[in-house]
């Protein structure tokens, strides 16, 4: 449920015309990341720079931490036309457009650059335009590497038998579920900002989530075993209000698509430095990092494919991924 603080803030961003000093048009950037994530570094430099674009036209906040409430919430806040974007993963976006849950498909790719193929492909395209047609979300761009997702536990885990009744937060959407399900855990979706205290609690096992992600709420003080499944590249991109985004003049919007799209670059850029550091730091703190046959996993998560109806999706997508491998 909203809180009186969040819904306050999204009444406010509904609200883009103003007077007088005040800046024509407010955007709001929301994340789930901590402040110090390059997700959210990347998000200011953007922000600082939309606004010198603008000449102060359209002043923009970014919001870590879910301030404006979780992912979902702020979606549906979206679809009611608040002046905010919001960074998710397309397995959020798949209840609306089902194909674009592929893009949190369990190894569907083998390094997160081939995303930049499949946003240049016809059926990606295709779906981003019938997603705003049908919810009103207008998808920005899909080019924010997080980076990649991996098995933090409180147990050791050297394959798929390690996970049996093992609880691991996941995200709260169909993809992201039946793939912890399929690896043998048993998925708990919560929100992020929860994680921590969950796993102090011993409500949950572990928690699968990727490097600058976890070290950013400490995964690492509460789960002292990482194994590298690899399962998912977690690229994702910019979420906002179709009927918003189409009242800017035709120059702000080219304004806002460009320095996002480069934000998202910058971002990705240094999530995958971050990431190299962040899992030192965690060896540094005493995790036991596990090396394993990723093709159990893989082996076991096929079946999530057909599971969720993706299997079209994956056969549209097969030119775009095969022309891009490294």
């Amino acid at each position: 449920m909203l809180n009186v603080k969040t819904l306050s803030l999204a009444a406010a961003l509904l609200a883009t015309a103003s007077t007088g000093a005040i800046a024509q048009v407010k955007l709001a950037l929301s994340s789930s990341q901590v402040a110090q994530d390059p997700l959210v570094i990347a998000m200011e430099a953007a922000a600082t720079r939309i606004e010198e674009r603008t000449g102060g036209e359209i002043d923009v906040t970014v919001y870590p931490s879910s301030q404006l409430g979780s992912d979902n919430d702020v979606l549906e806040q979206i679809r009611n036309g608040a002046a905010i974007a919001v960074l998710v993963d397309a397995g959020r976006l798949a209840s609306f457009k089902k194909e674009l849950g592929i893009l949190s498909a369990p190894y569907l790719v083998d390094d997160y650059r081939q995303y930049a193929a499949i946003a240049e492909s016809e059926p990606y395209k295709q779906w981003v335009e019938d997603l705003a047609q049908s919810s009103g979300i207008r998808l920005l761009n899909y080019n924010w590497f997080q980076g990649t997702r991996q098995m933090f536990t409180t147990g050791p885990v050297t394959g798929p038998e390690n996970l049996a009744n093992v609880r691991v937060r996941t995200i709260d959407a169909p993809g992201w579920i039946a793939t912890v399900n399929a690896m043998g855990a048993t998925a708990v979706p919560m929100p992020w900002s929860e994680v921590y205290s969950a796993l102090q609690l011993g409500a949950i096992d572990g928690a699968e989530a990727q490097l600058t992600g976890a070290y950013g709420i400490k995964l690492h003080e509460v789960t002292k075993n990482l194994a590298l499944t690899g399962h998912v590249e977690l690229v994702t991109g910019l979420a906002t209000s179709e009927s918003w985004f189409k009242s800017l003049p035709e120059d702000q919007r080219a304004i806002v698509v460009e320095e996002l799209a480069r934000a998202g670059d910058e971002a990705s850029t240094a999530t995958v430095a971050r990431g190299a550091e962040v899992l030192e730091e965690m060896k540094a703190a005493g995790v036991t990092v596990t090396e394993i046959d990723r093709e159990a996993f893989k082996a076991l998560t096929e079946p999530v494919y057909a599971e969720l109806g993706l299997a079209e999706a994956r056969e549209a997508l097969r030119p775009a991924i095969e022309a891009s491998r490294p």
